[in-house]
Parts: C-alpha cells; sequence; structure tokens
C-alpha cells in the first residue's frame, strides 16, 4: 500500500513551501513482514529493529531516532488487531496516529519522565513499558548470568528497576509431554514482566514471549502455560482504553484483550526464562517457580473448558451488543419524548386554565381572608411593643440571692 501522509507531515509540507513532502511508509514494509504475518512473526521483527535502532545505542544519530520511532509506529497499528484490520481496510486514515500507544523503555527516560509516567499509572492510566535495550543486548550477546531453576522448586528474589534475572529450566521428553507451567507473583505487589528467551546458534537469547504481571486479589502475578492446546491470556490494556471511553465500551471491549498464546508446548532440553522489573523506582520482589503439569490433570482440564466458555461468551457478546444498542437507542428515544410530551400536557393545561379565567366581566378582586390577614399582620406589629412594655411591668421583681431577710433576735447576744 502506498505511503499517506499524517496530519504533522501536511503541517510540515505546508510550512516548508517547496520543501521535500514526506510519506509514510507501510507498516507491513518497515518491519519487513507480510501482510499474511502472524502476531508472533510481528513482535520478532519488530524486537529485532527496536533493538538495532534504540537510541541507547545510537546516541548521536538522528536517523537511527527517526527509523526508531517510525519502527514503534507501525508496530502500534499491527500489534492492535482492531487497529490492523483498520489499516489494511482502509490505511492510515482509519487508523487514530494522533492517538497512539507507545511502549516505553523506562531506562532511557529521565527522572522527571519518569515520575510524569509513575503518576500517569497510579491514576489509572494504561502505560505500556518495553524491556531495556541494554538488558536485551546482553541477552543477545550471551554475556548474562542463568541461575538454575529446578522443576517442582521455588525462588525469591529482589530483582532492581529495569533489570533482570534470567533462569534456566531443564525439562525431559516426558515432562514436555504432560505440559510446563511457569509462574512469577509478588506479594507486595511489584509491577514486573516474565520473559522467555530463544537460545541462538551463536549462544545468544533473543526474546520470544513477554507477559505483564497483573493484580489478581492481593498479589501481581503472571505465567506461562506450555499445556500442549491453545491456551489463552488476557491483555488488560486494551480494556484500560476502552473504560476510558465509555463504561459501555468497556463491558463489550473486556474479552477483546483475550487472545490466543504464540507457543503451547515445550520441546525437550533447556529454557531460558527470566524476570524483568518494571517498577517506576523501586525495586521488585517476586517468587518464581517452574511446575511439570503432569500432577495438576484437574486443572488441565478445568483450564481448557473454562477457556472455552470464555470464548463462546465473547461470541455471546459481541451479539448481545448489537441487541443492546438498538434498545438503548430506542429507550434514549422514548426517553426524550416522554420528557418531551410531559412539557406539552403541562402547556396545554396551562392555556385551557387562562381560556377559563377569560370569561369573566367582574373586576378582580382581592380576598377577604388575604385583607383580613393583612390587617391583623399590622394589628400585630403596632402592638407588639406596646405588649412588651406592659408584660415587662406587670412581671414581678425576683428577688436576688443578696435580699434575704434575716430576722435577728435583739434579746439575745450574739
Amino acid at each position: 500500500m502506498p505511503g499517506q501522509r499524517s496530519k504533522s507531515d501536511k503541517h510540515h509540507g505546508a510550512g516548508a513551501g517547496a520543501g521535500e513532502k514526506q510519506l509514510r511508509r507501510d507498516p507491513y514494509e518497515v518491519l519487513g513482514v507480510s501482510r499474511n504475518s502472524t502476531d508472533q512473526e510481528i513482535k520478532t521483527a519488530y524486537r529485532k529493529m527496536a533493538l538495532k535502532y534504540h537510541p541507547d545505542k545510537n546516541a548521536n544519530d538522528p536517523k537511527a531516532a527517526d527509523m526508531f520511532k517510525e519502527v514503534t509506529f507501525s508496530y502500534n497499528i499491527l500489534s492492535d488487531p482492531d487497529k490492523r484490520h483498520q489499516y489494511d481496510s482502509a490505511g492510515f486514515e482509519a487508523v487514530e496516529s494522533d492517538n497512539q500507544d507507545l511502549e516505553l523503555d523506562l531506562s532511557s527516560l529521565g527522572a522527571v519522565n519518569t515520575m510524569f509516567a509513575a503518576l500517569f499509572s497510579k491514576l489509572g492510566v494504561p502505560i505500556k513499558t518495553t524491556v531495556s535495550a541494554t538488558v536485551l543486548e546482553e541477552a543477545l550477546n550471551g554475556v548474562v548470568t542463568k541461575r538454575p531453576l529446578p522443576l517442582g522448586h521455588y525462588i525469591s528474589k529482589r530483582v532492581e528497576k529495569q533489570c533482570a534475572h534470567f533462569y534456566s529450566v531443564t525439562i525431559t521428553e516426558e515432562e514436555a509431554r504432560a505440559g510446563f507451567v511457569c509462574r512469577v507473583q509478588s506479594s507486595d505487589k511489584s509491577k514486573f514482566k516474565l520473559l522467555y528467551f530463544d537460545q541462538e546458534d551463536n549462544g545468544g537469547l533473543s526474546l520470544a514471549l513477554q507477559e505483564d504481571s497483573a493484580k489478581t486479589g492481593k498479589i501481581t502475578s503472571a505465567g506461562m502455560y506450555f499445556l500442549g492446546f491453545p491456551v489463552y491470556r488476557l491483555d488488560q490494556t486494551m480494556n484500560s482504553k476502552a473504560a476510558a471511553k465509555d463504561p459501555d465500551t468497556s463491558f463489550f471491549r473486556k474479552l477483546d484483550g483475550f487472545q490466543p498464546c504464540e507457543l503451547t508446548e515445550l520441546k525437550a532440553g533447556t529454557h531460558v526464562f527470566a524476570v524483568y522489573g518494571d517498577n517506576f523506582f523501586k525495586s521488585a520482589n517476586y517468587t518464581i517457580e517452574a511446575l511439570c503439569a503432569a500432577p495438576f490433570s484437574e486443572e488441565k482440564e478445568n483450564l481448557r473448558n473454562i477457556e472455552a466458555q470464555i470464548l463462546s461468551k465473547r461470541a455471546e457478546i459481541s451479539k448481545f451488543e448489537a441487541e443492546y444498542r438498538e434498545v438503548l437507542a430506542q429507550f434514549s428515544e422514548m426517553t426524550s419524548r416522554y420528557a418531551h410530551e410531559m412539557q406539552a400536557i403541562d402547556e396545554l393545561l396551562k392555556n385551557r386554565n387562562e381560556i377559563h379565567a377569560s370569561y369573566t366581566i367582574a373586576p378582580l378582586k382581592r380576598s377577604a381572608s388575604r385583607s383580613r390577614s393583612k390587617s391583623s399582620s399590622k394589628e400585630a406589629k403596632e402592638d407588639g411593643p406596646s405588649k412588651e412594655k406592659r408584660s415587662t411591668r406587670d412581671r414581678p421583681k425576683k428577688k436576688k440571692w443578696y435580699n434575704l431577710h434575716l430576722r435577728v433576735d435583739k434579746r439575745k447576744a450574739c
């Protein structure tokens, strides 16, 4: 698809006069992927290009900075199913380009910008963050330290903000067939990311999967479930954006972020996971555990059934939304008509009363009761001060405590 100019490009072009027109490139072309690429292929392409053009690695290269912005902008369109569909249908004009959500690398922000990002996050504004380019580069170069994490065990640690702890987990053929689960939780509600890395031929590690922590009760947690069948993840940020626009939209879009995970199973061998500290200012406390799913056969079946019900419910809600919107429109119309009809009736009755009142030749007189009430009120005002004077004159004087009548017997000496 040919590139189209954005609003900012049009404004720049108008100010430049005869300057060269800047065109936005096709997001698929920017990321180097085809139109039928999967979400995982798009994500992998984005991470490689973002790492290549990241400002941390190209501090004095304005072209790299522009390329990084273009890569991020393209990924923000193609990573959102709704925006990707809108773009495929009608190009940039159908995409809300001015409201794109950027993934922030907190390690590259200054103290002031980090403080503002933390404040907006506290206020409920969904802020996407990305893994530090330094961490990804060290992993890609194979210079990270990996701690062994045995199956059926857990490890509790504290990771500094925008840093990562790497863990290696080894599973057998039998354990791979039974299924594997890696979970992380934080009792003090720290923000973190659970990462899974593919191992490159040169010994380096490339980021393949990422799960952001979410509040579940009194803790924050994240997990990856490789159970041999499609398992789903829920992207909370999609619902947060919908809630900011309209409560009804928030309800009907609540399950839009329920998307299948890219990997459903792991092969036998050694796999690398990491816990990334995603707090704005402080380190993150966490507990990580690796489990074979063999002892959890009942939970495995329950998960499959409940996620099937959620998918069915999402389809029902999609149909229900159309019915709800139609009824709501009718209700709004009826409510508006109700108020209009009530006002019309009151106006007609008022006009009727005025017509009735016009059938008279007698002059309008004040009512006797009204005149009596007025005269009585005048008399009350005139008599008020004199009555008060009389009442104070007639009132018996109270004896003071020191006006005591004492009898003294003069015959007896004191």
